[in-house]
């Protein structure tokens, strides 16, 4: 494979989701889901339509042609504690082709950025607690870890 060096971050539009969508569908079977591109797509391109997210992705050189090689996805909140405007990192991925070459730190510092960008004083994170290089990723760019207790309800 020719050099996979990061070249550049754009913020994704519905008309980029198929080019986005089969890194998504990759990230979900990461965490054990079945292979659903269709149904990924439709998902990405509803939250885009209403506004709902903002979606960044990374676009690196593979063998002399521009691949997407990952993308975070984040979800505006507010924090009613320090009464101030929030973003929800909930996901981020990176192909395995491109690990190791800056595409995860360029994410992050995207999304930091889009936190300045649009007044939030907050960026908000979960990650397993044995994803270890995920871990050493946002503690690399400046995050603090904090001991919480996550409740969910699943219906």
């Amino acid at each position: 494979m020719a050099d996979a060096g990061v070249i550049s971050i754009k913020q994704a539009r519905v008309d980029d989701v198929p080019r986005i969508a089969p890194l998504f569908d990759q990230y979900r079977q990461f965490y054990g889901k079945a292979p659903e591109l269709n149904k990924a797509t439709a998902f990405l391109v509803e939250r885009l339509q209403a506004d709902e997210t903002v979606l960044y992705f990374a676009l690196a050189d593979r063998d002399g042609e521009s691949a997407p090689a990952g993308f975070i996805h984040l979800f505006p909140s507010f924090s009613s504690i320090s009464m101030c405007r929030a973003w929800i990192l909930n996901d981020l991925f990176v192909h395995p082709d491109f690990r190791a070459r800056g595409a995860g730190r360029a994410l992050m510092d995207r999304a930091k950025q889009h936190c300045l960008d649009t007044g939030a004083k907050q960026l908000w994170l979960q990650t397993d607690l044995t994803n270890a290089t995920a871990q050493r990723l946002y503690e690399g760019v400046g995050m603090t870890r904090k001991e919480i207790l996550e409740y969910t309800w699943t219906h």
